[in-house]
């Protein structure tokens, strides 16, 4: 029996199977078809083939390290969730697709990465509480400027010059696209009736970590709570879906088909390049303060005396 392609992607939290919307996104895709993946669900990127998540590496192709190229992959293996869908059907997903990674996205990135309250309680907290150490001092960081960079893309380079009034016109944007969505929805199970489709698995990978996560700053979060039938969709497919993954792994097997795995499958390896990460970046913050220091002089024993008066001089201050 061939062996099942695997999926690296960041662990789960805030009552979802993973916190990251892009590796929610597969992972709501491969449920929906039924693909057989054997899921690490990792807390850092180095735990990844690809140093990026998430990640699925295939039998024959390597490593997929985007989200779109993923899915395309699951279709091409016949994991298709959009097989009976019309070619109107199909147009309206394009659409739809289009308009969230245009009116909601941004106010995502805003909400979780750059508003500063939700970043500093609840973003970054998560995240350092996450990722093992000595990652965990400097990844959040870079994954901080990752999302401002990406920001500053999708909003243009002059979103600086008047960041407050452009905030309230996105904000307002995605509060638009949220209402279209409901009304879009109704009252149906899913957004093309009584199966899932691709659309279904990327909206519920934006909507459900806004609707699950304990944002102190909520502007954009209340409006999707007084969305009554969002909040049902969402809910609807944690529970049929996703019964078991939420915040307290492991109280009932897993679906048939599917091989969830919380061990790292490179243990020893990341385990050295952790240490190795540590030690330079504490000798990087040392020579960087001033704790240590090179002197150079001449080889004689008074030229070595001041060095080792300054080591003698530390110990008793560290003691």
């Amino acid at each position: 029996m061939a062996a099942p392609m695997e999926l690296f992607c960041w662990a789960g939290g805030w009552g979802l199977p993973s916190v990251d919307p892009d590796c929610l996104a597969v992972l709501t895709y491969a449920r929906f078809t039924g693909a057989p993946l054997k899921v690490h669900r990792v807390s850092s990127p180095w735990r990844s083939p690809s140093g990026r998540l998430p990640a699925l590496k295939t039998r024959d192709n390597g490593t997929i390290s985007k989200m779109e190229q993923i899915i395309t992959h699951l279709r091409k293996q016949k994991y298709n969730a959009d097989y009976d869908l019309s070619a109107a059907q199909g147009a309206d997903t394009l659409a739809f697709v289009s308009l969230l990674e245009e009116k909601l996205l941004p106010v995502l990135i805003h909400t979780f990465w750059v508003d500063a309250k939700n970043y500093v309680e609840h973003t970054r907290k998560w995240y350092a509480e996450t990722i093992p150490f000595p990652l965990n001092f400097f990844l959040p960081n870079c994954m901080h400027k990752q999302h401002l960079e990406r920001l500053q893309l999708l909003w243009g380079d002059g979103y600086m010059e008047d960041e407050e009034k452009l905030e309230k016109e996105l904000y307002r944007d995605a509060r638009e696209c949220l209402t279209l969505l409901s009304q879009r929805l109704g009252s149906q199970k899913f957004f093309f009736g009584d199966s899932p489709a691709s659309l279904d698995a990327f909206v519920f990978s934006r909507l459900a970590p806004l609707l699950k996560a304990k944002l102190p700053n909520g502007k954009l979060q209340q409006h999707l709570k007084s969305l009554q039938n969002l909040c049902t969709y969402c809910t609807s497919i944690l529970s049929l879906y996703f019964p078991w993954d939420g915040e307290h792994p492991g109280s009932a097997p897993r679906a048939a088909g599917t091989d969830e795995a919380e061990e790292d499958p490179h243990k020893r390896r990341n385990q050295m390049l952790s240490v190795l990460v540590g030690l330079v970046a504490m000798l990087g913050y040392a020579f960087l303060s001033g704790i240590v220091s090179i002197q150079r002089g001449g080889a004689g024993p008074a030229a070595r005396q001041p060095i080792a008066m300054q080591e003698e001089e530390e110990e008793e201050e560290e003691e």
